[in-house]
């Protein structure tokens, strides 16, 4: 796209108001995808090689502020799209973490839901269940069905293509959330029933001193 854009400017449209217009309006688009798109494929490049790393860099650290960051950051777009975050529950829980890492991954989950889901309200808890810290992300919108839910992490994977190329979607911003969890030495799942939402869980070990 950016190359035929370019290609129709050189070849005269730069003369013709209008038409140029346009053809500089799916440059911009398109070079911010292609913006995107090499962002979260170089955080994933980062994350590959910090699991294999032997210095993980993950300090102890109270996530309840991590999950009231990530709301706080999705704030915005969530008015946008006249969807209400909810946090439903928000213990004080002592993770080995890097809150940036986290932050993103409960960031990507949230926007995910205020982007395709198309429900009213999105609920963000975190809580305890035994000896884990319980991050979950809970919509009831348009949901997913079963065939798409065991590679609903994978990457590039989309289960409403058209309309996510249409909202800027990279199809990989669940692969991220998979990698930063499985950095932490945790594991993220999703339920989901078509036209009753979907939720989305993140499990990490608590720190014990």
């Amino acid at each position: 796209s950016i190359l035929s854009a370019v290609e129709s400017l050189e070849d005269g449209a730069l003369s013709k108001p209008e038409i140029s217009a346009r053809f500089l309006q799916i440059l911009s688009q398109q070079a911010k995808r292609l913006n995107f798109l090499v962002q979260d494929i170089l955080s994933l490049a980062a994350l590959e090689r910090r699991q294999v790393s032997d210095e993980k860099c993950l300090l102890p650290t109270q996530i309840d502020s991590v999950i009231l960051s990530a709301i706080n950051l999705c704030s915005e777009q969530a008015t946008k799209a006249s969807i209400e975050l909810k946090l439903i529950q928000n213990e004080s829980l002592l993770v080995r973490c890097d809150p940036d890492l986290l932050e993103q991954a409960i960031v990507n989950l949230i926007s995910n839901a205020i982007r395709y889901s198309g429900s009213p309200t999105i609920e963000i808890a975190l809580s305890r269940q035994s000896s884990q810290a319980l991050i979950s992300v809970r919509d009831y919108g348009i949901g997913i069905s079963g065939e798409h839910i065991p590679r609903i992490f994978e990457r590039f994977y989309r289960v409403h293509k058209e309309r996510s190329r249409q909202l800027g979607g990279t199809g990989l911003g669940l692969a991220i959330v998979k990698h930063i969890v499985q950095l932490h030495g945790g594991t993220v799942t999703l339920e989901s029933t078509p036209r009753q939402g979907c939720l989305f869980k993140i499990l990490l070990p608590l720190y014990q001193p």
